[in-house]
C-alpha cells in the first residue's frame, strides 16, 4: 500500500460538506480540518497496483465543492 497525503482546499462554506462526502466514501485513513492554505487533510493508503493519480481523481476531485488539492507522496516511515 502507498500512504498518501491529501490536502484540499473547498469552495467558501463546503468544508463540512466535503468532509462528510468523504466520510462516507471511507478511502480516509484519517481525515482532518486545518488551518491555512488548505481546509483538509487525509491520509489514505493506495492500493500498489492502483494509479495515484487516477485514484485521487476517481475518488476524491470528482466531490462538490473542492477547488483545489496538493498530493503528498510517502516513501518510507521512520
Amino acid at each position: 500500500m502507498n500512504c498518501v497525503f491529501v490536502q484540499l482546499r473547498c469552495m467558501p462554506g463546503q468544508t463540512y460538506k466535503v468532509a462528510e462526502k468523504l466520510y462516507d466514501r471511507e478511502i480516509a485513513s484519517e481525515l482532518y480540518s486545518t488551518s491555512g492554505d488548505f481546509d483538509l487533510l487525509m491520509k489514505l493508503y493506495i492500493p500498489e497496483e492502483e494509479d495515484v493519480g487516477k485514484f485521487i481523481n476517481d475518488n476524491i476531485l470528482d466531490i462538490d465543492g473542492i477547488s483545489r488539492s496538493l498530493t503528498t507522496l510517502t516513501f518510507r516511515a521512520f
